[in-house]
């Protein structure tokens, strides 16, 4: 499990991360969400142990992370900037980093890369940006860490290739318990694949919750009212509210059947519930905060 409690980072006047609290159970996929400038590199190098917190703490599996090299050789970190040895191959990669991690297997690495179509003898420096991409995520599945932090690991990879990335997750996550703590600053991108999600906005936590739970706590009903019905005599919480000719489409608190349930006391020409988007949770959840995630996230 990592656990971060008041954790602070700053770079001489600049203040990248403030009082950050967090909590990742292990085996879940964790979504860092934010926008540039949010925070979402410094932090998972704080949790990679290549930053140290200026205050707070941050632990994983109730060990600190800073210099302690046990628990680095249980961790994996993406970063959003490729970089590799010059003049490797990603063979010579694999090796290097069969001395690193100690449960590194490099027959998974070999069938990875070729189910990837991945060159093993070419030099790394020739690969463009999304092949670099791919190969840092096969040596991370390699390594059989127990937890791997991707920094926008989904930029740069084509349709396909983010789908395989992130059904290798999912398979890993499944079979042997791996915790991934993926940030991005596209919360569509996140949203068929994590079952928790953290909000960071100028440095500090906005939302973290779970998307289960979430869900359970609000519904998105589309339809078509007879002339004259008041949606407002139901009495339900409405969050968000858009109409175009006769469609209405709401957001409100409460479960999908019981907002469908008072729908239907109006006798609906039309009624359809729908599933609630990464977005529109955020946008209900963060209203109260006085922040408007539409203007977040564009």
């Amino acid at each position: 499990m990592i656990v971060t409690r008041n954790v602070s980072k700053t770079f001489n006047d600049v203040v990248a991360l403030h009082d950050v609290t967090l909590n990742v159970a292990k085996g879940a996929i964790f979504g860092l969400v934010g926008t540039n400038g949010a925070g979402k590199s410094t932090l998972l190098r704080l949790l990679a142990g290549i930053y140290r917190p200026n205050v707070g703490e941050l632990t994983i599996d109730g060990e600190s992370v800073w210099e302690n090299l046990a628990v680095k050789q249980r961790l994996y970190y993406i970063s959003d900037e490729q970089y590799f040895f010059a003049n490797t191959t990603p063979l010579e990669t694999a090796h290097y980093y069969l001395n690193i991690y100690p449960k590194f297997d490099i027959q998974r690495f070999t069938e990875l890369m070729t189910g990837f179509e991945l060159p093993l003898q070419r030099k790394i420096n020739t690969f463009s940006k999304g092949m670099k991409k791919q190969l840092s995520v096969i040596l991370g599945l390699a390594a059989n860490t127990d937890y791997i932090f991707c920094d926008e690991t989904f930029d740069g990879l084509d349709p396909v290739m983010r789908n395989a990335v992130k059904s290798l997750f999912a398979a890993e996550v499944a079979d042997r318990g791996l915790t991934p703590i993926i940030a991005s600053h596209n919360l569509r991108e996140l949203e068929d694949i994590c079952d928790h999600v953290g909000l960071l906005h100028r440095g500090g936590v906005l939302l973290e919750k779970d998307i289960d739970e979430m869900k359970l706590g609000a519904g998105k009903v589309q339809c078509v009212l007879p002339e004259g019905a008041d949606i407002e005599s139901l009495g339900l919480d409405i969050v968000v509210r858009d109409r175009r000719g006769s469609l209405l489409t709401i957001i409100a608190r409460g479960t999908p059947e019981e907002i469908a349930s008072r729908i239907s006391a109006l006798r609906p020409i039309f009624m359809e519930v729908l599933p609630l988007t990464l977005e529109e949770f955020f946008i209900m959840e963060t209203e109260v905060a006085g922040y408007d995630v539409k203007t977040l996230f564009i």
